[in-house]
């Protein structure tokens, strides 16, 4: 007796958590649909998201790239999702007992997602809008179905089970399966509608032909790259290329309507341009290595491309800049992205005569949306966090002692030029080779500096002298193999760099914050028995 009666009130708890997972569902098709007509970041999951990356302490930001590389903002997204997902089935529960309360629970999500729109940089009143939407349509879609459930079961309900005192079955079935449906229409209609919106983006992308550089850079001298099995190529192919930001919907600019503006301390003349006035000036092609700052020794955060651009320090004397040494009152460069990301430069280093590009293409087509359509920075010899924006849209004239861009304001050092840094490619960690003559090889890079030397050890053995590829330029890594007579057993390799200073890369392990790890790259192997 006491076991039937409690069945319909397990149901309709069951049925009610079920209930908060549908209205959340239709919640966020209908946000979705919404930030498709404001934009892509207002969407509530891309809002909290945004504001959970830049609350999130960097050690468990650095663990996160760690474990999940380029895929930690799937992990991020996946991970609210379900977070989402618990909080609607609870705000189901609890307005199965007590309405109001789960309705305001289911309310408040959206009320959050409104407020962590409007904390992200670049936002307006206009990006509140898909969460309050997408909350207010979930508390309403909550409604109906709890209603239903609290409604007793009649006629056709009753002989299916549901009893008098047990929940309208049917009438809830019916709901869920017109909320679903409505879901779907609105998720769809919200992917085509985004479609549409970066539809001009892609075509400008498509349609842009980039001029002829001026100093075109010179072809990669045949020795360069070793074609060594299992190393990296010399030229890092696009799609294989690194990438290591905070955007979790890239941004996709028209390239018809992107403006730069470049103002500030020391601005004589101040400059406003887009794409045609930008690629009418001299364009430099000039290969460099790029290398992110939460790349550990040994890790895959680097890579090389051929980049075509204008020179920025052209540009800054254009406007009438001039470095510190030169009595200019800006000691920092400013970029902000269209996302609002800002990252900041050294003055004097974009001016002290290196190929610091605002680089329009790579390896010989227009950036990929990926990394930067339609205009970056590339500055070599600095890590990408002080140096490398993407979507570029602003750069501004300041001092550091004045600002502190993002990644400063999260323990990341304000310079931060690359250390020299080697990497074993093959043998992989673990790997079993053949005894005999077996192939050490991989890449070394101090860009701005290049690499004179690469040593490899065994089992902390002597030093010995690999040979290096041909240098394409000291902005380059440096290929290099050194032949192992490689005896039965369990063996450590490790390699150190030697750049062109003089300077023997430390063995000294430190992690990559607060400007970059340290240390030799060791292999560990287990070559078979004869």
């Amino acid at each position: 007796m006491n076991t039937a009666k409690a069945d319909p009130g397990r149901r309709r708890y069951a049925l009610g958590a079920a209930g908060g997972l549908v209205a959340a569902a239709v919640g966020l098709a209908l946000a979705h649909l919404a930030a498709a007509a404001v934009r892509p970041e207002a969407s509530p999951v891309t809002a909290i998201g945004g504001a959970v990356v830049d609350r999130t302490p960097v050690g468990l930001k650095e663990w996160a790239i760690r474990q999940f590389g380029t895929g930690d903002k799937l992990v991020l997204a996946l991970g609210i999702l379900v977070v989402l997902g618990a909080v609607a089935a609870l705000a189901g529960l609890l307005a199965v007992r007590r309405m109001p309360v789960g309705l305001l629970l289911a309310g408040a999500v959206g009320v959050l997602g409104a407020v962590a729109a409007l904390s992200r940089p670049e936002a307006s009143w206009k990006d509140a809008l898909p969460s309050l939407v997408g909350g207010a349509a979930a508390a309403g879609t909550l409604y109906l179905l709890v209603r239903a459930l609290n409604r007793p079961g009649t006629g056709a309900g009753a002989r299916t089970g549901a009893g008098a005192d047990g929940p309208d079955r049917r009438g809830f079935g019916r709901l869920v399966l017109g909320a679903l449906a409505l879901s779907a229409a609105a998720g769809y209609a919200g992917r085509r509608l985004g479609a549409f919106g970066s539809a001009g983006a892609t075509a400008s992308r498509t349609d842009l032909v980039l001029p002829a550089p001026s100093v075109p850079a010179p072809p990669v001298p045949a020795g360069a790259d070793l074609r060594i099995p299992g190393a990296s190529r010399f030229l890092t192919p696009n799609g294989d290329f690194y990438r290591v930001d905070t955007a979790l919907v890239v941004p996709r600019v028209d390239a018809d309507a992107w403006r730069l503006r470049i103002h500030g301390e020391g601005v004589a003349r101040p400059l406003a341009l887009g794409l045609r006035e930008l690629l009418a000036r001299p364009l430099v092609e000039h290969d460099i290595t790029l290398t992110c700052v939460s790349n550990e020794v040994g890790g895959p955060y680097a890579g090389n491309a051929r980049w075509l651009g204008v020179r920025l320090a052209d540009l800054l004397r254009e406007a009438g800049v001039r470095p510190p040494s030169q009595g200019g009152p800006a000691d920092q460069l400013v970029a902000r992205s269209v996302d609002g990301m800002t990252l900041g430069t050294p003055v004097e280093t974009v001016m002290d005569g290196r190929e610091a590009l605002l680089a329009v293409g790579m390896n010989g087509e227009p950036l990929p949306f990926l990394h930067g359509f339609p205009v970056r920075m590339v500055v070599p010899g600095l890590y990408g966090y002080v140096s490398a924006c993407k979507w570029l849209t602003e750069l501004r004239l300041t001092t550091f002692s004045a600002y502190d861009a993002y990644w400063v304001r999260r323990s990341w050092a304000p310079r931060a030029p690359v250390k020299t840094q080697s990497r074993i490619d093959t043998p992989r960690p673990s790997a079993e080779p053949a005894p005999g003559r077996v192939a050490v090889a991989g890449v070394a890079w101090a860009q701005h500096r290049g690499i004179a030397r690469v040593e490899v050890r065994v089992d902390a053995g002597a030093w010995q002298e690999a040979r290096l590829g041909e240098a394409d330029g000291d902005d380059t890594w440096r290929q290099w193999v050194w032949i192992w007579e490689a005896a039965p057993g369990p063996h450590t390799l490790e390699v150190r760099a030697t750049d062109r200073t003089g300077a023997v890369q430390t063995g000294e392990r430190a992690g990559t914050v607060p400007d970059g790890a340290t240390g030799w790259h060791a292999v560990a192997v287990r070559v078979r028995a004869r």
